[in-house]
């Protein structure tokens, strides 16, 4: 049965490729918190902190239900193999910079997150299609004026892969105190039916 967040998704067709990308389900839960917690644990360093990461204990009641959210993954061999969300919530200050936050409230902003790709599936274009139907999502979800996200440039090739797409709106290495150096970017709106 879909909920109201996988009816709004349009699932993708596999590539040739092999990759199947599509609107998450109940059985891909499993799959998916555990890409996402492998990469809080290896390539974030943060390991599992429940005010960070809760919704990936909760992944139905983040993103398979509530009905302008989302969670895309790609599967390779019937594996998960990257995860791609949409949340509808901001940036909250704190721990944000207040400007941050201002710029993208809760109810307008498309918020992308977890997107992630575990190791061996990397640079083969799946991030980067992610984006674009998280895009494409938040335009058919209706209500939604921005695209934002952060990362961590600690990660090896997230703050590049988001300069070639996205705009910066905040480096938060760049402030007095170095805050929690992240840096805070828009990616444009697609155009409903067409490219941002």
């Amino acid at each position: 049965m879909a909920t109201a967040g996988q009816a709004a998704t349009r699932d993708a067709s596999a590539g040739v490729d092999g990759y199947v990308l599509r609107t998450a389900t109940a059985q891909d839960v499993g799959g998916a918190r555990a890409v996402m917690l492998d990469t809080v644990y290896r390539d974030l360093r943060s390991g599992y902190v429940p005010r960070w990461h809760a919704d990936i204990i909760d992944i139905e009641g983040a993103y398979l239900v509530p009905p302008r959210c989302t969670l895309l993954v790609a599967l390779h061999g019937g594996e998960v193999v990257a995860t791609g969300a949409v949340r509808d919530r901001g940036p909250q200050a704190p721990p944000n910079p207040r400007r941050v936050a201002d710029r993208f409230p809760s109810g307008t902003t498309a918020q992308l997150c977890r997107i992630y790709v575990r190791p061996g599936h990397r640079r083969r274009g799946l991030a980067r299609r992610m984006v674009r139907e998280l895009g494409e999502f938040a335009v058919r979800a209706g209500g939604y004026t921005s695209l934002y996200l952060h990362t961590d440039p600690a990660v090896p090739g997230a703050e590049p892969f988001w300069r070639s797409l996205a705009e910066e709106v905040c480096d938060e290495r760049t402030l007095p105190d170095g805050g929690q150096g992240i840096v805070h970017f828009e990616l444009p709106m697609p155009r409903p039916g067409g490219r941002a």
